[in-house]
């Protein structure tokens, strides 16, 4: 991992001190930030989710989708958690917690925006950083592939029509237009650019490729730190007059990790599949494509709402509690070594 995404969790954390320092200081001129927008679409922010996305896809080689059957149980796993469980589990969390549990001391007003905030974050399964995690974890590195490039096909179809079906059931108001907008500004558009612009890299050589690589990496990571310097600097006031609004939308999203990742992790053992198909099925499983999420979220409820600031928690948290699942899938080896499953 690079410094960046070693200490990812730590420039979160100096971002919304930073952000939130200088929302107070100077308020006028993010509201200027703010309002510099084309049909709900932010510009600064645009620009800067497309910083975020566009480096990582650039990764991911769709051609992979051709190994998808050599891992069939594993792959059908990583489906099963990130669409079927997944979405479905933290908008439970989500009603339980910020409509019940923690309902008392959290703004009445955001209580339905912090839920379509958790919801954003779970219907967009992670894309770059599983690369990282199952690096760290000694996963297959073309069945990582191969089911990242199939869950990113996937949510070019599905990210719309599950936000749309979930927040319904929640009693959200869908902006249908705004949703399949951010689906076409934040995933289609990036998609095509980043495989155009990969096909132009590799035609120079996998030495070339891999030098840009390295060049463009930090530019996600900068990108992501910069809108979370102005989201902060919006939800400044929000933060200081509610800091345990942080903690408390942590909770749902912390349960939901660890158990959609131990769920793949038992599921993939008991189909009998291999320690290294295992390890990256559920670090997919338990991460988020947050980038697309506070994408969404700022273009369908804004800056300064409560969906927003949810999808921002979900990155202060992704990098300390994935490491963490790393770390027992790693010590759990010999579990998987003694496993007399037959495979189905």
């Amino acid at each position: 991992m690079s410094i960046f995404e070693r200490y990812l969790s730590v420039w979160v954390f100096l971002c919304i001190v930073a952000g939130v320092l200088s929302g107070l200081a100077a308020p006028g001129a993010f509201q200027v930030v703010g309002h510099l927008q084309i049909a709900q679409v932010n510009l600064p922010v645009g620009l800067l989710i497309w910083l975020m996305i566009i480096p990582m896809l650039v990764k991911v080689d769709f051609g992979a989708l051709g190994q998808v059957r050599r891992h069939w149980r594993g792959i059908g796993v990583t489906l099963f958690v990130n669409w079927a469980v997944k979405p479905f589990s933290m908008a439970f969390l989500g009603w339980l917690f910020v409509r019940q549990v923690f309902a008392p001391w959290l703004p009445a007003a955001q209580l339905d925006s912090y839920v379509a905030g958790l919801i954003l974050l779970a219907a967009a399964p992670c894309t770059a950083m599983v690369f990282v995690w199952s690096r760290l974890a000694g996963g297959d590195p073309l069945f990582t592939l191969s089911q990242v490039a199939l869950n990113d096909t996937i949510m070019v179809f599905a990210f719309a029509p599950i936000v749309g079906l979930l927040l319904g059931l929640s009693s959200i108001t869908v902006p249908w237009a705004t949703l399949l907008t951010s689906v076409a500004l934040y995933i289609v558009i990036p998609v095509i650019f980043a495989q155009l612009w990969r096909r132009a890299l590799l035609r120079r050589g996998q030495a070339a490729f891999d030098a840009a690589l390295a060049r463009i990496g930090p530019l996600s990571i900068g990108a992501l730190l910069l809108t979370l310097v102005l989201l902060f600097a919006f939800q400044g006031q929000a933060i200081i007059e509610q800091p345990w609004v942080i903690a408390m939308l942590a909770v749902p999203i912390l349960i939901q990790v660890l158990f959609n990742s131990a769920l793949a992790y038992w599921l993939n053992r008991r189909l009998g599949e291999q320690h290294d198909v295992a390890c990256p099925s559920a670090l997919i499983g338990a991460s988020n494509f947050f980038e697309l999420a506070v994408a969404a979220a700022i273009s369908l409820f804004g800056f300064q709402s409560g969906a927003a600031l949810a999808t921002v928690v979900g990155v202060l948290i992704e990098v300390p509690v994935m490491l963490l699942v790393v770390r027992v899938v790693n010590r759990s080896r010999a579990w998987y070594a003694c496993n007399t499953t037959k495979p189905v």
